[in-house]
């Protein structure tokens, strides 16, 4: 009988050492629709590569508005895809508390908002009119509702979160401000010549359509992208964006880091002082481990990898 026990004991022993638990860091990736673009799919190698364990986050849904399919109904969106202006400021007056975000969050440590389409500017704290130019109309409004309820949970709840370019801008727009709907015409209205410093030109058949780089001046010392990065400039940082971060004065956020480009100052990071760790990055270093597992060839005109696996090791050290 001892005998049968100790075989019976040495079994559920192998059985369990056989069992392995995945106590990685959870990062969840703010709910899109596509998966394939260069933004979320270097972000989830990021992770991967920081030793934590990448998960997309279902979509964050506003318990205010109705949903078809999925997606916000069509009676909450304009003809131009922009979310209708009562329906934005219900999304900015109203509570997470009448989302899901708590459901969506359930076991996540940390939060990655990736780049992507442009933010309905009815979501601005003076809410704009579209900026008008057709060759630029992309928005998406029912992830503009789950990534502005999503960073607002985060910050309420104190997660840390890293922004990149679009997710800057929400960050920008949630902390209350307001954006610069189109570089190339806020240039034009300050007298200047832009160079597309921030993004190729897109209206021009012959230029290459991949992202540009340019250098970034931390203007903080002591925040939290100086600590990540440990240098006051950083150099060739991947830039794909028309839009850019307003004036944060009167926010909770505020500038860490910004270019100038033929005398004009864009914001290039921003952070909230009211929380752990909630950064946002106008660049993106994700890109690089995008193009390295790509094997592409134009790798030495942008930030190493280790120097892009600052941000999320940043990230990582915060949970």
């Amino acid at each position: 009988m001892q005998r049968r026990l100790l075989i019976l004991l040495s079994l559920c022993l192998i059985a369990l050492s056989g069992c392995t638990v995945d106590r990685r860091p959870i990062i969840g990736i703010a709910w899109r629709d596509g998966l394939t673009g260069s933004s979320y799919v270097g972000t989830y190698l990021a992770i991967e590569a920081m030793g934590a364990r990448p998960v997309l986050l279902g979509q964050v849904q506003s318990a205010e508005l109705r949903y078809t399919d999925g997606q916000i109904d069509h009676s909450h969106i304009d003809s131009l895809g922009i979310l209708r202006l009562s329906d934005a400021e219900r999304v900015k007056s109203g509570a997470t508390t009448c989302s899901n975000a708590r459901e969506v969050m359930q076991g996540i440590d940390a939060v990655v908002l990736t780049g992507g389409e442009d933010i309905s500017p009815t979501l601005f704290r003076n809410p704009q009119p579209w900026h008008g130019i057709e060759a630029e109309r992309d928005y998406n409004a029912t992830r503009d509702v789950s990534d502005y309820l999503l960073l607002q949970y985060c910050i309420e709840q104190d997660v840390p979160t890293l922004c990149i370019c679009r997710g800057a801008q929400m960050l920008a727009v949630v902390s209350g401000a307001e954006l610069i709907q189109d570089i190339p015409t806020h240039y034009t209205d300050v007298g200047a010549t832009y160079c597309h410093t921030h993004r190729c030109d897109k209206s021009n058949p012959d230029a290459e359509q991949d992202y540009v780089s340019h250098d970034v001046t931390v203007t903080a010392e002591n925040s939290l992208l100086h600590k990540a990065v440990g240098t006051l400039t950083i150099e060739k940082c991947p830039s794909w964006h028309h839009q850019a971060i307003g004036s944060l004065e009167g926010t909770k956020a505020y500038v860490t880091a910004t270019t100038t480009a033929d005398g004009v100052e864009i914001v290039e990071a921003l952070e909230r002082r009211d929380t752990r760790f909630v950064m946002g990055v106008q660049y993106h270093p994700e890109v690089v481990l995008y193009k390295q597992s790509k094997g592409e060839e134009n790798l030495s005109r942008y930030m190493t990898p280790d120097e892009a696996m600052l941000y999320f090791h940043a990230l990582k050290e915060a949970i």
